[in-house]
């Protein structure tokens, strides 16, 4: 769950996830849209999103093409589930309690 985190904290890692987030992107398409970042920059990204469990990589020839992963974030989301939860739950009480007194 830690990888994901981390690997979601980076700007340039979130906007890999939103280009794959409903197609393969070939590794060339992605570094396109991050023309501040060297090719090389980019792949280390790709590299942490699919330690993370975050990104799919497919070989196609000589292309990769990279998909996102959404099941790689049930860990995280439940982490997070559970968070919201218990904080919504709270906020219910003072509620309930400030509209009986």
């Amino acid at each position: 769950m830690d990888e994901v985190f981390v690997a979601v904290a980076d700007p340039t890692r979130r906007g890999i996830l939103l280009l794959t987030r409903d197609q393969e992107v070939p590794a060339g398409e992605i570094a396109a849209q991050f023309p501040t970042i060297s090719r090389p920059g980019v792949s280390q990204h790709l590299r942490v999103l699919i330690h993370a469990g975050l990104l799919h990589v497919r070989r196609d020839g000589s292309r990769r093409l990279y998909r996102l992963r959404a099941e790689g974030f049930a860990e995280a989301a439940g982490f997070l589930d559970v968070m919201w939860a218990a904080r919504l739950d709270h906020l219910r009480r003072e509620v309930e309690r400030e509209h009986r007194g």
